[in-house]
């Protein structure tokens, strides 16, 4: 009867290491622009939004006809 021994295809060293950092790396630069970003310039984003919410009026997209939260402790606003 013939045993058969599997490869052993496993990484290890600098092999193992690189590619790690490799997958961090990607995982990294795939979130900066999407959460990373928006984070850290918000007054970047907080001008596109004015600008692209210009025309848009929230009583006349508020579904089912309810009203336009507001708060109910009455808090002023900042």
């Amino acid at each position: 009867m013939q045993v058969y021994k599997m490869a052993s295809n496993r990484l290890k060293g600098w092999k193992y290491v690189l590619f790690m950092t490799g997958i961090v790396g990607s995982i990294g630069a795939a979130t900066y622009p999407i959460i990373i970003r928006p984070m850290l310039y918000t007054e970047e984003y907080k001008k596109i939004q004015a600008v692209t919410r210009k025309n848009i009026k929230q009583e006349d997209i508020q579904p089912g006809n309810m009203k336009i939260w507001s708060d109910p402790f009455g808090r002023d606003k900042k």
